[in-house]
């Protein structure tokens, strides 16, 4: 009996400190990645302005084949919508245009349905440097208490940004290509 006191008064005290620590977690979180883009803006704006080439670059289509996908709303700007559902890897949502300032940046509200419920805001940056563009990709939102307990054992930062790694490296491989190479 001495020895279940103890694994509960350990256990207790497990679950306690977690909840000390995810209690000094900020309220918020950010997630950002940048990369340099041979490039005018002209060129790599339309890859994030709209949907219908998200596939081409997109870290997480390729993870799931069978993922179905769906357009609607304006065809590209503000008003865009890209619905998708696919397996565990890839989940369930929805990514909406809420604003778009040509060749200079795009604001997404992005919906997560599964494998967990959560919105949060994606931007993409586009700075002119002579004849390179800088695209930023920052996804940030609340960080409510489950948010917290989960950073008590895994970073957003690293959860998420090695996508975002890939992604702005095949952005960049697209948008890099001389118009020959086009489709």
């Amino acid at each position: 009996m001495k020895i279940i006191k103890r694994i509960l008064i350990i256990l207790v005290l497990f679950v306690l400190g977690v909840i000390g620590v995810a209690l000094t977690k900020p309220d918020t979180f950010r997630v950002e990645r940048k990369v340099v883009i041979k490039a005018a803006p002209e060129k790599v704006y339309p890859y994030v302005a709209g949907f219908k080439n998200w596939g081409a670059w997109s870290p997480w289509d390729k993870l799931d084949a069978n993922m179905t996908k769906k357009l609607s709303g304006a065809k590209s700007g503000k008003g865009a919508v890209y619905e998708w559902s696919g397996n565990k890897k890839v989940g369930q949502g929805k990514m909406e245009i809420l604003e778009a300032k040509e060749n200079a940046s795009v604001k997404m509200r992005l919906t997560f349905i599964a494998p967990f419920a959560a919105v949060n805001t994606t931007e993409y940056t586009l700075k002119e440097q002579g004849d390179n563009t800088e695209i930023t990709w920052a996804m940030y939102g609340p960080n409510n208490f489950v948010g917290k307990i989960m950073q008590v054992f895994m970073s957003m930062d690293k959860m998420v940004g090695p996508d975002f790694e890939k992604g702005l490296v095949n952005l960049k491989a697209l948008a890099e290509k001389p118009k020959d190479d086009e489709e």
